[in-house]
């Protein structure tokens, strides 16, 4: 068992939740994140004055997923996410020992 976490821009959040339905991913949690990082952040202008934005927004989407289906879905992820430009994001993997549906009992890949 995987977990997959991925940073994405929010501009291409489309195009790869239809990439991941079109391989099979059925379901992830989406989360609204804030970075920093080597993105320089929009200027706002207030009442005259301009400021640098810290923090540029981003989303995360975590999928859990069976060992074999890792590289199709980081490809998958890279592929319909990439603009070319800094800022497109990151991928991480990490192994998972536990995963219990709640409601059922079921375990691991079952629960899935």
């Amino acid at each position: 068992m995987k977990k997959i976490e991925a940073i994405i821009r929010l501009s291409r959040f489309e195009q790869i939740r239809d990439a991941l339905a079109g391989i099979g991913v059925r379901f992830f949690t989406l989360t609204e994140v804030k970075g920093f990082g080597l993105q320089v952040g929009p200027k706002m202008t207030y009442r005259g004055s301009t400021y640098d934005a810290d923090y540029i927004a981003r989303l995360q989407l975590d999928i859990l997923c069976e060992e074999e289906k890792v590289d199709d879905i980081v490809k998958t992820i890279s592929e319909s996410g990439r603009t070319g430009e800094v800022g497109d994001g990151k991928i991480i993997v990490y192994d998972v020992k536990h995963v219990v549906r709640i409601r059922t009992g079921e375990t691991n890949a079952e629960a899935l």
